[in-house]
């Protein structure tokens, strides 16, 4: 191994840290916790350091935001490719989602919450973001029908996130989640 081919292992491996600990941090105390001076001293490196991987906190945030579309991603087609049918597949798709952002909720806010860098909706999008929206797409395109399916996906993905937020900020009773689930599913 070459000494350039070492030094680009270990520059990647420390931004794996440093995302790594941001987003247990976030998950542990919240994005107010996640600070560039508790990075360097979570990882155990100076604050230069994290600046050469990172311009900011905002930019820490978009890595761990476009790690969790690929955590996302694979989630959804785990459920997806579970169940046999259209309609069970979109069951299990939209319950996997849910769960996703019920267990990961500053990961979940850092992706579709909280003001980020990333380009959504652009052909310029990280491929983990197209690759999670794929996944919504190709469990719509069967049950849409006349309905054009990126926007059938994109109106599902408006109403999981919808019912999600309101129930996690407290405008909607979270005894009634499952029941609100399926009838936005049933309208699919």
């Amino acid at each position: 191994m070459s000494i350039q081919q070492r030094r680009e292992r270990e520059r990647a491996e420390r931004e794996r840290l440093i995302v790594t600990a941001a987003r247990e941090l976030a998950e542990s105390e919240g994005w107010d916790a996640v600070t560039t001076r508790r990075l360097a001293a979570e990882i155990e490196y100076s604050q230069p350091v994290l600046y050469s991987h990172f311009t900011g906190k905002d930019a820490i945030m978009a890595a761990v935001a476009v790690e969790g579309f690929a955590d996302l991603a694979a989630e959804l087609h785990a459920a997806r490719t579970s169940e046999t049918g259209a309609r069970q597949a979109l069951a299990a798709v939209g319950r996997a989602y849910c769960a996703f952002a019920e267990r990961r909720p500053a990961l979940y806010d850092a992706m579709f919450t909280l003001t980020v860098d990333l380009p959504f909706a652009t052909p310029e999008a990280p491929p983990a973001l197209w690759k999670a929206f794929g996944e919504l797409l190709e469990t719509v395109r069967p049950l849409a029908g006349d309905d054009d399916p990126e926007m059938l996906t994109e109106t599902l993905w408006s109403g999981l996130h919808g019912l999600l937020t309101l129930m996690r900020n407290g405008r909607l009773r979270r005894e009634h989640h499952e029941g609100r689930l399926a009838l936005l599913l049933s309208r699919i």
